[in-house]
């Protein structure tokens, strides 16, 4: 394992006993056998670059990352990067307008992508942006006449990414909506159940990094942008600050369908595959397939706890079915499903064993592995994953339990539209 295991910093790779005081120090947090069972199925796939010395932080909901994200990019000194799978025309995307648009007018180099289908229908929005001196790209336009030799209807970037001054980025569930202007506790104290509803107060997850690992996600805006050929230029970073180092270290895990194998479904079914505790799911869009389902079963067969939390209302009803259409057969081989209703939950986030975290844009459906570009971290260690453990201890708190003699009961109606969702789950 040790040898397959590369830990890097700004500098790059570190010496061979730099490496093992890192390794020592992570699974000196507690859960050291875990850590290295997990360190061991990471390195099976192959290298593994890991960065050392980051600080996290955990965002929940849209006013919190907002703010964070807003503060960051105020104090830019050389460029901002920043893609978004939706970027709406909303009041909070005026907000960003106005931040980005003064900011290159302070020299700051800015450039945004967004997606083609994500982001539709806000043409004049992001002509105003480029106006302003925002280098501005549209990820696989519609109208392959756009940007001829860049078209596929089906490849979507769902990413979402800031990245400022190679000092701080910012990754995770969060769209620039006016679904995430209030946050999700809102709901709960209105008791708000309608349309309305689905469109603020969402629950999702952001994280903020700082450390060696922003300039990884900076190398991966950059690989994206040139990819498709995107017009204007990404600027450079000013020197980097000395800040206090953290404690953190971070595995990027970036996947494209053009890739070979995808790297953030290969990490998680493995990582499921090697549970020996836990596995604490909590994702907003869950059509699994056979082989995910099959890992989650099998875990909770042999005595691992398995618990999801999901989404018990949607915006998108058909993928809501066709997870459901598999809630019989994983709740038989022993594990906890649990909806929540008082929000929209739209968060991406899973913690093994309390020392394998991931938070990252990838749902756990046939889209996120097949025809999306998506990005995930994993936060290896026990400390964080103590962290991310009370966010899903509190969602968990705020959702209902599915009980498999109440779901053996369930209607005709919900039945075929199950049915109709699995059929359908390939094409979602």
């Amino acid at each position: 394992m040790a040898q397959q295991v590369n830990v890097r910093d700004r500098s790059g790779t570190v010496a061979p006993a730099a490496k093992q005081r890192v390794l020592a120090a992570v699974k000196a947090e507690g859960g050291g056998d875990l850590t290295e069972h997990h360190l061991s199925v990471l390195a099976s796939s192959g290298d593994v670059d890991l960065y050392r010395g980051n600080s996290t932080r955990l965002l929940i909901d849209g006013p919190a990352t907002f703010a964070a994200m807003k503060s960051a990019i105020e104090q830019a000194r050389g460029r901002v990067l920043l893609e978004s799978y939706i970027i709406e025309d909303s009041h909070l995307g005026d907000q960003l307008s106005a931040l980005l648009t003064r900011k290159v007018a302070q020299g700051v180099s800015v450039a945004l992508m967004y997606d083609g289908v994500g982001s539709r229908g806000n043409a004049e929005f992001f002509d105003q942006l480029a106006e302003s001196g925002v280098s501005v790209c549209k990820f696989n336009p519609v109208n392959p006449l756009e940007r001829p030799g860049y078209w596929g209807i089906n490849h979507r970037n769902h990413r979402k990414v800031l990245v400022v001054d190679d000092e701080v980025a910012f990754t995770g569930g969060i769209n620039i909506s006016r679904a995430y202007s209030v946050g999700s506790s809102s709901i709960g104290r209105s008791g708000g159940h309608d349309d309305e509803s689905l469109q603020r107060g969402w629950r999702d997850t952001h994280i903020e990094l700082r450390g060696p690992v922003v300039p990884a996600f900076a190398r991966g805006f950059a690989a994206v942008w040139t990819s498709q050929g995107c017009p204007g230029v990404l600027g450079s970073a000013p020197p980097a600050t000395r800040t206090a180092p953290g404690q953190r270290v971070v595995k990027l895990l970036e996947s494209d369908p053009r890739d070979p194998s995808n790297r953030i479904y290969t990490a998680l079914l493995q990582a499921i595959e090697a549970a020996q505790r836990s596995v604490h799911l909590t994702m907003a869009y869950f059509a699994p397939g056979g082989d995910m389902v099959a890992a989650l079963a099998d875990a909770a067969r042999r005595g691992v706890e398995v618990s999801l939390v999901l989404p018990g209302r949607s915006d998108f009803a058909l993928v809501l079915h066709a997870g459901r259409s598999y809630y019989e057969e994983l709740l038989s081989a022993g594990v906890r499903i649990h909806e929540m209703d008082q929000a929209v939950m739209h968060a991406k986030t899973a913690v093994i064993d309390g020392v394998f975290s991931t938070v990252g844009s990838s749902n756990m459906d046939w889209r996120s592995w097949v025809a999306n570009n998506e990005i995930n971290v994993v936060v290896l260690g026990r400390d964080f994953g103590k962290e991310l453990e009370a966010v899903f201890q509190r969602d968990l708190k705020h959702s209902r339990a599915v009980h498999i003699d109440a779901w053996r009961r369930r209607g005709l109606a919900a039945r075929v539209m199950e049915q109709i969702g699995r059929l359908a789950e390939r094409l979602l």
